[in-house]
């Protein structure tokens, strides 16, 4: 019996986990998900749950059950490799042969006052505390301020979904660089128009120093009032895998080779946001897009070399960048494998239901797992698994 533990129940744990057991069910895997949620959280779609809209509740037990993974509820508090341990919050320790390191990461929090005074997309309950907040403010006679931080996509989506849902507030979205700014000109064109109409402030040059209970400072001294800050600039590793001897980079993400497994303990694979995976162009950003592959990748990679195989390398392209902006506007850009900008971009209803389509929900994708089947999508994504 090969003991196999799988830390971090999002998308790509999910889909490792259960790969996992589907492949090394002839193998004798014993297969184990630890979560300190007992629900799967969507979280593609925590601006939606921001902006105080209910979405599906799918409790992990019900997720994986049929699988044979057991399902192991707790807070992962720290790890030793050398021990091929795990310690959860609770006091208890789970030992294992081979971990599937999937805690993701969290907000970088290194500037002034954001773990204090900003919200942020760390988890579920922490973002109902934002929409609870977000309502307070709709619903009082004198309109509030939001400021949302950063002008990537989670940002952008933030922005435009919290002012469609509550046009009372006043949305002030601070970036340095455009928002958008990985996008081609014309789809960037397009978010601007409809940032605009839903009457978001986009304020471009502003360098965040500090955040206040009641505002952000500026460089150079400039207060922005706020009654409500969404902090979505930045994210880094969680500690337990560089306080345990793992190699991470300057992020906190462990270090993997081309199987991904920890360069420095091998026993280890490294999936998602934890994972720093180079590819040809270079080092894989934090998206779905790539994560759910890598989760898939990573349990092939386990079941080959407990098959006495040489596990297959990692490949990945990148292919688009979808951006809802509210639930009646969307854009989207297609990519090249580096993620760069191509010609072509979809905007409005076509985008809509691209992006519905796309970012669905996942439970029919954990099924095709389930059945020993991979999307086709994935096979397109990775260029094939072992």
């Amino acid at each position: 019996m090969t003991d196999i533990l799988v830390l971090g129940a999002g998308y790509t744990g999910v889909v490792a986990a259960i790969r996992t057991a589907v492949r090394t069910r002839r193998t004798g895997g014993r297969v184990r998900l630890v979560n300190a949620s007992p629900r799967f959280t969507e979280r593609l779609r925590l601006h939606q749950t921001a902006a105080g809209q209910r979405l599906t509740d799918f409790p992990l037990e019900d997720v994986v059950a049929g699988t044979g993974i057991e399902f192991v509820q707790g807070r992962v508090a720290g790890l030793d490799v050398e021990r091929r341990q795990a310690r959860l919050a609770d006091g208890r320790v789970l030992g294992y042969d081979k971990l599937i390191y999937a805690l993701g990461t969290v907000t970088d929090a290194s500037v002034p006052g954001v773990a204090e005074h900003a919200f942020v997309y760390d988890d579920y309950a922490g973002t109902v505390r934002l929409a609870e907040r977000l309502a307070a403010l709709a619903s009082s006679p004198i309109a509030g301020t939001v400021v949302v931080a950063g002008g990537g996509l989670t940002g952008v989506e933030s922005a435009a979904e919290i002012a469609e849902a509550h046009p009372h507030l006043h949305v002030v979205l601070l970036t340095r660089g455009r928002p958008g700014s990985m996008m081609g000109e014309r789809a960037r064109a397009h978010l601007d128009a409809v940032l605009e109409r839903l009457g978001v402030e986009v304020r471009t040059g502003a360098d965040i120093t500090k955040v206040l209970p009641e505002g952000v400072e500026l460089a150079g001294g400039e207060l922005v009032h706020s009654d409500a800050t969404l902090w979505t600039t930045g994210t880094r590793g969680l500690p337990p895998a560089a306080e345990s001897g793992l190699t991470v980079d300057g992020r906190g993400r462990i270090v993997v080779d081309s199987a991904l497994r920890s360069v420095s303990h091998p026993d280890v694979y490294a999936v998602g946001d934890a994972a720093a995976v180079s590819q040809s162009y270079g080092v894989l950003h934090g998206t779905c897009q790539g994560g759910i592959p890598t989760g898939l990748h990573a349990a092939d990679s386990l079941a080959a070399t407990l098959r006495g195989r040489t596990p297959k390398a990692f490949r990945f392209g990148y292919v688009h960048q979808p951006l809802s902006l509210g639930r009646k506007d969307a854009v989207i850009q297609f990519t090249r494998r580096d993620d760069s900008p191509r010609r072509w971009y979809l905007k409005g209803r076509a985008a809509i239901t691209y992006k519905e389509t796309v970012s669905s929900s996942p439970i029919p994708t954990f099924r095709l797992l389930k059945r020993g089947l991979v999307p086709v999508w994935a096979f397109a994504l990775t260029g094939g698994l072992g």
